[in-house]
């Protein structure tokens, strides 16, 4: 196997909070400086129970259906749409279990392509589908930011598995990345890949298979390069990029490498916040589509010292850095946030939770326009979108409150009434024209939601 080193220099570096001063004298990372001395291994960290800029939460209520879904800070309203089991508009019941999701701008309106993790091999729920018998896949939503209010909604891929995450490109399509590596037991089709769907069409329904067979969670595509950096939800995991033979036809070939830090081998799973790796190379993975019966692309990693992790989950690309998300990572097994900047090659955690009652196992994660990084929780109890910002504070944003009542929600049979505030968030991502909207799901009972307010009055 191959070792390859960082990117080349030259991709552009804004700060991390475009909308606030950054601090003077941060070097390397800039902000990401002021934000790891902030939460060094040792120092205390507390979950703020609000942002001192948005204030305290309260129930507030769908403009939807009337109930009190979720808790807000004053002034932010929200709206919902595409439940499971509602009619989409070509038809097709709206599968369950939203997950990933992601925002493209088309003139006036945005359009949403969304994934949907189920599992089995019961039928697809639309055409193409990569596998008939498989259920799981995305579809597409239409918003109109200026009216607020949802146009439509489709289905726009089937035949997959467990679509859990995946991630935008820069070319206007999303990365469905299948979290499994399970064999259709009827069959014999092979599950575990990445497949492409246009913002705007229907996905192709071949994998893209030298993008790798595995676990797969999200996707961060760096524009510059046109690379795609992704994470794997396994235990041990790896931490991949690929590089295509030709920018922005990912289907076109490429090479898949695992990242290297050191002299290899490194366990990055106890590593606590300000933790800093100024030394990685990459390792190319020479058989990334193995069989089930072959060394599986971790494995291949791993003996040619690539670096392990603790269950990768979210990924994002913002202002020439790649976070990602260990959802049980750091000290407290609690998670972590790394940030990567490909032009220098140097990595970072630059948050590790210290205890449950802090930040409890986040996984998908989104980058604001405004800087801030929005984490959704995906742990017990009460779940919340968590802000996390450059000086190292985090503070919950909003929490589920999601209570069904015992008559249920009317012209919402799938629905089962119920207590749903310990289901996870997923999905977070802002609309493209003026960060105006944050766009974000709740896995089940399965809901999309559409938030607004005061955005600029802070860091989100």
């Amino acid at each position: 196997m191959t070792t390859h080193e960082s990117e080349p220099a030259g991709v552009g570096r804004r700060g991390f909070l475009r909308g606030a001063a950054a601090l003077a004298g941060a070097a390397a990372f800039g902000p990401f400086d002021a934000l790891a001395a902030r939460t060094v291994v040792g120092a205390p960290v507390e979950r703020l129970p609000f942002s001192v800029d948005y204030g305290r939460l309260f129930p507030t209520r769908d403009h939807t259906t009337g109930l009190e879904l979720l808790r807000l800070p004053q002034g932010f309203e929200y709206l919902t749409y595409s439940w499971t089991g509602d009619g989409m508009s070509d038809g097709t019941p709206t599968p369950s279990l939203h997950d990933g999701m992601a925002a493209f701008g088309r003139g006036r309106r945005q359009l949403l392509v969304r994934n949907h993790e189920r599992d089995g091999y019961t039928g697809a729920f639309t055409t193409p589908a990569y596998d008939p018998d498989a259920i799981g896949g995305t579809t597409t939503l239409e918003f109109a930011p200026g009216a607020g209010e949802f146009m439509s909604s489709r289905a726009s891929l089937s035949g997959t598995i467990r679509n859990c995450a995946g991630g935008p490109t820069p070319w206007g399509s999303w990365l469905t990345c299948e979290e499994t590596n399970a064999v259709n037991p009827t069959t014999g089709t092979r599950h575990g890949y990445i497949l492409e769907v246009p913002a705007t069409g229907v996905g192709g329904p071949t994998p893209l298979t030298a993008m790798g067979r595995f676990v797969h969670e999200a996707v961060a595509v760096d524009p510059a390069t046109g690379w795609v950096y992704e994470t794997e939800d396994n235990i041990p995991a790896g931490l991949y990029r690929y590089i295509p033979d030709q920018q922005g036809e990912l289907a076109a070939g490429g090479r898949l490498e695992m990242l290297v830090i050191g002299d290899g081998s490194y366990d990055t799973r106890a590593d606590g916040s300000g933790t800093v790796y100024a030394s990685t190379s990459w390792v190319a993975i020479d058989n990334p589509d193995p069989s089930p019966d072959e060394p599986s692309t971790v494995d291949q990693g791993i003996a040619a010292g690539g670096a392990i992790f603790a269950r990768l989950e979210g990924a994002w690309y913002a202002d020439g850095k790649v976070y990602a998300v260990s959802t049980s990572g750091g000290p407290a097994q609690q998670g972590q946030i790394f940030g990567y900047e490909p032009a220098t090659g140097e990595l970072r955690v630059l948050f590790a939770s210290p205890r449950q009652n802090v930040l409890n196992n986040p996984d998908n994660i989104c980058v604001s326009p405004r800087g801030g990084i929005v984490l959704c929780e995906d742990g017990t109890g009460t779940q919340h979108l968590h802000g996390l910002i450059q000086d190292g504070q985090i503070f919950a944003f909003a929490a589920n409150n999601i209570h069904i009542p015992p008559e249920g929600v009317p012209g919402k049979p799938a629905i089962e009434p119920g207590n749903y505030t310990d289901e996870e968030w997923c999905g977070a991502t802002f609309d493209t024209v003026g960060g105006d909207w944050l766009f974000v799901n709740i896995q089940t009972p399965g809901i999309t939601f559409a938030i607004t307010g005061p955005w600029h009055n802070g860091a989100l």
